[in-house]
């Protein structure tokens, strides 16, 4: 049996906006999802490192947001530029993590996915992140002359092994 939570999940205002982030989550490679701290916490890979966190109201404050890991300078560019939208939050934003209001009159959801993808690759392995990187297509080869056919590569020159005298 397991034991209660310290800080049971808090009751949702608007539940909806935690389903839309759950499902942003999911879409990335080896997330899972922890209760901590009374709300939803989001994790990557076997360490279970956190990148994101969606908070209802936190301590009063008013708020529906996701706190997530953002890149250097990334929080005091976006809090200056929109205060009415981003926050620095309390706890993780002295290490730069950014708040990001969802209970605004129009949520941009692809923003809001850009922001998890970027937490998750800031917070996953390298290995991960590599291992799930866009794969990059490679350009067909460009004919240099209209109506022919595109160069063909140049073929591997053999190499030829020579043995080596014993002894030498």
């Amino acid at each position: 049996m397991s034991t209660p939570s310290k800080h049971p999940l808090r009751p949702l205002h608007r539940p909806k906006l935690l389903e839309r982030v759950r499902a942003l989550v999911a879409a990335l490679p080896e997330t899972s999802e922890k209760l901590a701290w009374g709300g939803p916490t989001f994790r990557v890979g076997k360490a279970q490192n956190m990148f994101a966190m969606f908070l209802d109201d936190h301590h009063g404050d008013g708020r529906i947001a996701i706190w997530c890991k953002a890149p250097e300078g990334v929080q005091e560019l976006l809090v200056e530029a929109e205060p009415e939208r981003f926050f620095r939050p309390p706890y993780v934003g002295p290490n730069g993590w950014i708040g990001v209001r969802l209970d605004g009159a129009e949520v941009d959801w692809e923003e809001i996915a850009d922001f998890l993808s970027d937490a998750w690759r800031m917070t996953a392995a390298k290995k991960l992140v590599a291992a799930h990187a866009a794969p990059q297509a490679a350009a067909p080869p460009v004919s240099r002359r209209p109506g022919k056919a595109p160069p063909k590569s140049p073929a591997k020159p053999k190499v030829r092994r020579v043995a080596r005298p014993r002894g030498v």
